[in-house]
């Protein structure tokens, strides 16, 4: 069966491609809200491109999802009427499904761990299956380790998660890790999870704690459980359309900018996880650990088999990358 979103994004890229590309301003959308990490480095990448380029490239943010969810910001910039997206690792796996296996659960230990395998080979081999999709990876910002919130109860145990109504990104990955620890997983765009929570679709989600404090999903689900399940990169992918015809002094700039205001939301999502518990706990948010993480890596075994047979030698890599 075909994949609708890949289809979608080769179809508008092929329609693009008589579309010259100019340098002198860039859309740079994503759909994170003020007081993300990812919100505050699109700022920097935007205040750092024209300081590289002389002043010859602007960049116009576009935040929030003003542009579209994660997917429509895909198809947008594949097709180069967006030039750059900071988005989400879930629908990039739908077109580059080897990034889906960076969100393997309980992968990563930590963020540090993260980013010396996404920086490496990984991250090249990503970009290159990205390149034939239309999309150039600029570099990996963090979308962090990712916890489970409920409406009304912790889940320290994977018997707790049995029939659990829990969103997820649109990612496989995620998906297969929720059906084998027993829930009942279904994916929803970001920008409708706090009213599918309110109105009780879902009894719960997960994100880490910075994507769930700036949304404010404490409120609605307060009862944390700090499952640290897998990990989510945020892409930061531009137009291929629109790349290919810079010149590679731009590039460098745009390149380097990206990477740049990247260490700084690794940063700040490193240090934001580690603060936002208290904050959080201060405003009513309730904590608990997970009382057997081997008990968690035991019953989400399956879904390392699900996928050895299509990227058998990446996920040895990941795992010898990890150790």
């Amino acid at each position: 069966m075909k994949n609708p979103i890949k289809s979608v994004l080769l179809g508008a890229t092929l329609l693009a491609t008589a579309t010259p590309a100019f340098a002198d301003e860039i859309i740079f959308a994503h759909g994170a809200n003020p007081g993300n990490p990812r919100y505050d480095a699109a700022q920097m990448f935007a205040a750092l491109v024209p300081a590289c380029t002389a002043g010859e490239t602007t960049v116009n943010v576009a935040a929030s999802a003003t542009l579209g969810n994660d997917v429509e910001m895909l198809t947008s910039t594949s097709a180069g009427v967006i030039q750059i997206t900071a988005n989400s690792q879930g629908p990039l796996a739908q077109i580059v499904p080897e990034v889906g296996m960076l969100g393997l659960p309980f992968l990563f230990a930590d963020l540090p761990a993260v980013w010396s395998v996404v920086d490496g080979e990984v991250g090249d081999m990503i970009d290159e299956k990205a390149q034939m999709a239309g999309l150039k990876v600029l570099t990996f910002w963090d979308n962090g380790i990712r916890h489970v919130s409920h409406v009304d109860k912790n889940v320290p145990t994977p018997a707790d998660l049995e029939g659990m109504q829990i969103r997820t990104p649109s990612d496989e990955v995620t998906i297969a890790t929720f059906e084998a620890l027993g829930a009942s997983p279904a994916p929803l765009a970001w920008s409708e999870l706090p009213t599918a929570l309110q109105s009780g679709v879902f009894a719960g989600q997960e994100n880490p704690l910075t994507n769930i404090y700036s949304a404010k999903l404490h409120e609605i689900t307060p009862y944390i459980t700090l499952t640290g399940h897998k990990y989510e990169s945020t892409p930061v992918l531009a137009s291929m359309v629109w790349w290919s015809g810079l010149d590679e002094a731009t590039q460098d700039c745009i390149q380097g900018a990206a990477k740049s205001a990247g260490w700084y939301q690794r940063g700040q999502s490193l240090m934001q996880g580690a603060a936002l518990r208290e904050t959080m706990a201060a405003e009513g948010a309730i904590f608990a650990e997970v009382e057997d993480r081997q008990a968690f890596i035991d019953a989400t075994a399956p879904v390392y088999e699900k996928y050895e047979g299509q990227f058998g030698d990446l996920i040895a890599t990941l795992r010898e990358a990890t150790q």
